[in-house]
């Protein structure tokens, strides 16, 4: 029943559900990165503000380049009778395995505004960091703010839940 529903069962859905996730992921994640990488002052926080929806839009692409991959991934890790947890926790491990990877480097280049060898040679520094606050994002925050959408919509859809509990 939690696949049902917690997860998009439409293609608008899905486009909802990304956008709730990436756009909460964007507005915590560069910001917090940004500032670890340069220090935690006001002027570094409106840097990354501005850079936030060309930030935004790699990561809509990068989402729906590493959507099979990190599917095909997590069913490596578990098997089809396994929880719904079990199956969420493992795909958003796999999800954030390759986004960090490349946006440690593509997320350089695009916050320096410049193309460099930098992100390249500093990658197993930075890395490991960018990925642990991904990962905290997503699977504490992101997530389960998206599925609570899903779970809201798919409530309203399927009559089981009054408008006046609004």
């Amino acid at each position: 029943m939690d696949f049902y529903m917690k997860l998009p069962r439409s293609k608008k859905e899905f486009a909802l559900f990304m956008a709730v996730i990436s756009v909460i992921s964007v507005n915590i994640i560069a910001p917090l990165i940004t500032c670890f990488e340069v220090g935690f002052r006001m002027d570094v926080w409106a840097q990354a503000i501005r850079i936030m929806p060309l930030i935004w839009i790699t990561v809509i692409a990068l989402v729906l380049m590493t959507y099979k991959p990190a599917s095909w991934l997590t069913s490596k890790i578990v098997a089809r009778e396994d929880s719904f947890s079990a199956h969420m926790l493992a795909n958003i491990l796999c999800s954030v395995f390759l986004m960090s990877i490349f946006l440690t480097v593509i997320g350089t280049w695009i916050g320096s505004r410049q193309v460099s060898m930098e992100p390249i040679s500093s990658f197993f520094y930075k890395w490991p960091r960018n990925f642990a606050i991904s990962f905290a994002v997503e699977a504490l925050i992101a997530q389960p703010l998206a599925r609570l959408v899903m779970v809201k919509l798919h409530q309203i859809k399927d009559g089981r839940l009054d408008m006046e509990s609004f």
